[in-house]
């Protein structure tokens, strides 16, 4: 990103912070000590949200921006005679793309273990199957770096049922611009949201009204933010774009969601932020995604009294191996900030 290579580097740490969906603690911590470094006042929900408060030049209502720290990841279901770990999945990875990944497994009592997901039919020097076998939660495994034989030497380690575990992101940023990683949903939405704080309190400038932004932890499993202060009138979450078949949205666009699973977002809010998006010759792209769900429909289900849009940097291979580009970073931050200065 030419404006804010802030927004880079926080994207880059804190996609190397495991944060699946109910171990977002240190993820949440991370992002509160860099807000509050800039000087903006915070607060950790009892769910566990991060809010931060920024001031408007009025108060005559709150505008809220919301994206989600938690990720996909698995949690240790039992431990197998062998000493391996069968796992029960937290949100829904694609499956098919977590064979032979990395992982860590984290303890109750704070110790972590590397090992490996694994197909039941490994090798194919020894399984008729190993190639062709369905590869789901049912016929997968965790193999861990120790030494075990036996679920008593696993269970020694201190390893338990209900551990977290947390699949390596294996993040790379290319010279041509590109960001490659799990986790980009919603990581880099976040990371946004910091760079534009960033941009805020260094310039000193103001949104128009009193904004809101939320950091959320229960997003995968859709109740992010079924609660929110009741003094955000309109609330836009900044998660991914879809990418793929009839969808106009590439990995350089920030998409402009007029509809998903939940139905068509605020008629007026979607189409201010089209309007926004041409006055400031920002690439946008708007499109419709039947299979997806947001942190505004969390809110609206949990009937909070709001109006609500959706944004994000386009995203390819959502739920697998993760792609987007700078380009697309830059304008979801540019689009987020020309909000700010001028929300519907």
């Amino acid at each position: 990103m030419e404006k804010n290579a802030y927004t880079i580097e926080i994207l880059t740490k804190l996609l190397a912070i495991p944060s699946p969906t109910g171990y977002t603690r240190e993820a949440i911590e991370f992002l509160k000590k860099e807000a509050e470094r800039m000087g903006y006042s915070c607060v950790i929900s009892p769910k566990g949200n991060l809010r931060i408060r920024v001031e408007g030049q009025s108060s005559a209502k709150t505008i809220g921006f919301c994206a989600h720290t938690d990720t996909l990841g698995l949690m240790v279901r039992s431990i197998k005679g062998n000493g391996n770990l069968a796992f029960t999945l937290v949100g829904g990875p694609l499956m098919a793309t977590l064979d032979g990944e990395y992982c860590t497994i984290h303890t109750r009592d704070n110790k972590i273990y590397s090992g490996t997901i694994l197909s039941n039919s490994p090798a194919v020097h020894v399984f008729k199957d190993a190639s062709t076998s369905v590869r789901s939660d049912e016929t997968m495994e965790i193999r861990l770096d120790e030494v075990v034989s036996s679920k008593a030497d696993t269970v020694k380690l201190g390893i338990n049922n209900g551990d977290f575990i947390a699949i390596e992101t294996k993040t790379k940023i290319t010279d041509s611009g590109f960001v490659k990683s799990r986790f980009l949903d919603d990581k880099a939405s976040v990371s946004v949201l910091m760079g534009v704080l960033n941009e805020l309190s260094t310039t000193q400038i103001k949104p128009l009204y009193d904004t809101e932004i939320i950091f959320t932890v229960y997003e995968e499993t859709g109740h992010g933010n079924a609660w929110v202060d009741p003094k955000i009138s309109d609330m836009i979450a900044v998660d991914m774009g879809c990418i793929g078949l009839d969808l106009a949205c590439t990995e350089r666009d920030v998409s402009i969601c007029a509809k998903d699973s939940g139905g068509p977002y605020d008629y007026e809010m979607t189409s201010h932020l089209m309007a926004l998006a041409k006055q400031n010759a920002i690439r946008a792209v708007t499109d419709i995604y039947p299979m997806y769900g947001s942190d505004v429909g969390a809110a609206l289900r949990g009937g909070n009294n709001l109006r609500g849009a959706l944004i994000g940097p386009g995203v390819s291979a959502s739920h697998g191996m993760e792609r987007t580009h700078l380009d697309a970073l830059q304008a979801t931050f540019d689009l987020v900030l020309a909000y700010m200065k001028q929300p519907a």
